[in-house]
């Protein structure tokens, strides 16, 4: 898990681009008013995802392992208002309970070890979400993965039920098993993954 994808934040002036995932203006839909809200960004690489929360008035705690990707966070979008950022692990990190509105789990738990880890901390990111807040999970699943443009990196795959079925006691407002086509910067190598996308609503 550790530093990842630190070649590509090394390499590239912002590996993931700066426009927010799919899955946040599906949730905007949702959630219109994004002022005032706490949001927890979990494996929140170069902070596309906080930085839109943030400059939308939210309160966002936003959580990496790489130093590398906390550092280019900083460097692009400079010290926003509403941003604390953080180098830490999941594994390691103390999460309150009932604390955050949104908890984002963005291309997170791919990069865990095996499927215990990956239910541990989705209990965990569950538990830190307040009634009535929001989950937002994109992930690898085992579907279909081209990882030529990856090489040495070993995602853990589960099957895209498998991440539903943690969910069950929530209620589920989007999902989605889809491929993302993507070339990555540093390398150019066109390559497909498929992704299971979530946004889960706490109900009690």
């Amino acid at each position: 898990m550790s530093g990842g994808y630190d070649e590509g934040y090394k390499s590239c002036p912002c590996f993931w681009g700066k426009k927010p995932g799919s899955l946040i203006l599906e949730l905007q839909k949702i959630l219109p008013d994004l002022a005032g809200l706490s949001v927890l960004d979990i494996g929140c690489g170069e902070g596309k995802n906080a930085a839109f929360f943030g400059t939308n008035g939210s309160t966002v705690k936003a959580i990496d392992v790489s130093e590398i990707a906390i550092s280019k966070a900083r460097q692009v979008w400079g010290e926003v208002e509403h941003i604390t950022w953080e180098v830490n692990d999941v594994r390691q990190t103390t999460i309150h309970s009932l604390c955050y509105d949104v908890v984002i789990a963005y291309g997170l738990l791919h990069c865990l070890t095996d499927e215990r880890e990956i239910k541990e901390i989705v209990t965990k990111l569950k538990r830190a979400t307040k009634i009535g807040g929001y989950n937002i999970v994109c992930t690898f699943n085992s579907r279909y993965q081209e990882l030529d443009a990856h090489p040495g990196f070993h995602p853990c795959l589960m099957r895209h039920s498998f991440f539903v079925d943690l969910y069950d006691d929530w209620e589920i407002l989007h999902e989605s098993d889809s491929d993302l086509h993507e070339q990555h910067p540093h390398n150019n190598i066109a390559h497909t993954h498929s992704m299971t996308r979530l946004i889960s609503r706490r109900k009690k």
